[in-house]
């Protein structure tokens, strides 16, 4: 899938992911600093019916929301401050990442791609201007 957005429709584009790929549970984001990965993510979370404050997990790795109509965990990682793999498992990432019952967003994937399996759906950002940004999903 490949959309072209700006942060107007990104609830749109939220819904459009979640649609088309309705049992996938884990999400890696890769994009640049500042490209609007968190920004997706707390739409993401909108869509699935999280009534929590969604923000960046940079200093804490991971953050846990709660969806309310059904009490399905969502747990938020961002993996930046993280230096490899080691660290991401000392972190507690890898028993994350294998419950498949819960989803699963993760920022900066990059830091540990071997913890990153064929079960994760690949989401891109690039910026094309200042405003609108394109997504691919592999």
């Amino acid at each position: 899938m490949e959309l072209r957005f700006s942060l107007d429709e990104i609830h749109d584009v939220a819904k459009k992911i979640l649609e088309a790929y309705p049992s996938a549970r884990c999400f890696a984001f890769y994009a640049e600093m500042g490209s609007g990965k968190t920004t997706l993510i707390r739409a993401l979370c909108d869509e699935l019916g999280v009534r929590d404050n969604v923000s960046s997990p940079t200093y804490s790795i991971i953050n846990e929301y709660e969806i309310e109509t059904t009490k399905q965990k969502i747990l938020h990682m961002d993996w930046y401050r993280l230096k490899n793999e080691q660290d991401a498992i000392e972190a507690g990432v890898q028993d994350i990442l294998e419950n498949d019952n819960n989803y699963c967003f993760i920022e900066w994937p990059e830091i540990a791609p071997e913890l990153i399996d064929k079960r994760v759906l690949r989401i891109s950002i690039k910026s094309s201007s200042s405003i609108t940004r394109d997504l691919l999903i592999e």
